[in-house]
């Protein structure tokens, strides 16, 4: 995106980060010189009008954009003209790809070959045949991503110009999403006058902003545990082999709590944050819990293991959900990093300890990184998207090759991009 230029010639970078449960805007200063970014300010509120990617009530969803823009806005002393989006919902599909191209054939000389150097244009052109699958007239390409390019009999190329050969080959992971979804969540945004330089997958921003090069060259699983849906990435060889989106997050725990204990869906959220255990094993069997009591029911308390029972019950669900996302990926090699957890539910109580005994695989809390001034209040799994945002323009080039999208507002999305990186570097 370009950035925005204030009276102190600051580059900023604008994130905003749209999820059922909370919508977070973020706001950085871009530090050229050591590709990080400085936060400038960030503001979380609570969510209406969306579930699950879909917009339920558009001018609810707007009201809240808005609440969480000013208090972003506020807080880094700066007025937000542009943004990136998040997005994800079960309507995101995701598949690999492939395309090859015939390289150096000599003019005049039919079935002959000349010698010239693999350049832009080859690369880019491979990349477009990728993309060209047939989709249907209400989905459109989301994100390209090149995995890796083959020079006739060399496998595993990351970046082919200069080589020479007869054919390349690349082999591409697209992300697809649907048109409606995609302008509706644009126009809201641009209601309030705030021009939207492009959408992330939302795994993709948190990726970004949580992995480390060595986790993704040997392989890592991110899980992105959000309120409505857990949004997968696997990254090997440095690519993203596989991604997509289990439409099951917290807030069925929270439903789950609920209607055990026959509680409303406010004092489960709450008994969930304060006392819930991932793993029931390390939770208390003796702490009594105060449930609230309804019109005509006597006082009651469930002891805290009872609940933890509830959430490791949906937790292996969920885990048992993204094993079956990884076998997807048909990598060969193990998973060397195993998984790294971010979202807001990765906050969960020893998530960590559950997620090592069901998966088998070594799991980490994922939390932002290359982000300064943030540590004592942005630097939780739970904003890892939004600091994945913010992230963005520095780093997509390096991983991405173009975006598609049915909305002439931001189809040249990372042409600024590409721009913006000039002007930094």
């Amino acid at each position: 995106m370009s950035p925005i230029r204030n009276g102190h010639d600051r580059q900023i970078t604008v994130g905003l980060d749209i999820g059922s449960s909370n919508i977070t805007c973020a706001i950085g200063e871009i530090i050229s010189e050591t590709k990080r970014i400085r936060l400038l300010g960030i503001a979380t509120v609570p969510s209406a009008g969306i579930r699950r990617g879909t917009i339920t009530n558009r001018d609810e969803l707007i009201d809240h954009l808005e609440n969480s823009l000013s208090e972003a806005e506020m807080m880094a002393d700066t007025k937000v003209t542009k943004t990136i989006l998040s997005i994800t919902g079960e309507h995101i599909r995701c598949l690999n790809t492939q395309a090859a191209i015939a390289l150096n054939r000599a003019n005049g000389h039919p079935g002959g070959f000349a010698e010239r150097a693999i350049n832009e244009g080859d690369v880019s052109q491979v990349l477009d045949l990728a993309q060209a699958v047939s989709l249907p007239v209400d989905r459109d390409i989301l994100h390209t991503l090149p995995q890796e390019y083959l020079v006739d009999t060399l496998e595993e190329i990351k970046n082919p110009i200069g080589m020479t050969g007869r054919r390349l080959e690349g082999r591409v992971h697209l992300v697809t999403a649907a048109t409606t979804a995609m302008n509706n969540l644009v126009s809201c945004v641009e209601e309030l006058g705030i021009t939207v330089d492009g959408l992330v997958f939302q795994p993709l921003a948190a990726a970004l902003a949580t992995l480390h090069e060595d986790e993704m060259e040997l392989g890592v699983t991110l899980m992105e545990i959000g309120a409505s849906t857990t949004n997968i990435a696997v990254y090997h060889g440095s690519a993203l082999r596989h991604s997509g989106v289990i439409p099951i997050g917290a807030s069925s725990i929270t439903h789950d709590i609920a209607i055990m204990l026959q509680i409303g869906i406010d004092d489960a959220e709450k008994i969930k944050i304060k006392y819930a255990s991932a793993r029931s094993s390390m939770s208390s069997s003796k702490l009594e819990i105060d449930l609230p009591a309804s019109a005509g029911q006597l006082e009651r308390s469930v002891p805290e293991q009872e609940v933890s029972r509830y959430v490791e019950a949906r937790m292996q669900e969920i885990f048992q959900l993204v094993i079956r996302e990884i076998s997807r990926a048909d990598i060969k090699d193990p998973l060397t990093y195993g998984i790294v957890i971010t979202g807001g539910g990765a906050q969960m109580r020893n998530i960590v300890p559950l997620a090592e005994k069901s998966l088998g695989v070594k799991v980490r809390q994922g939390t932002p990184i290359k982000i300064d001034g943030g540590q004592d209040f942005a630097d939780g799994p739970g904003n890892a998207t939004a600091m994945g945002l913010l992230l963005w323009p520095l780093y997509a080039m390096d991983h991405i090759h173009m975006q598609h999208s049915a909305s002439e507002g931001f189809k040249d999305f990372f042409n600024r991009i590409r721009h913006t990186i000039e002007d930094l570097f």
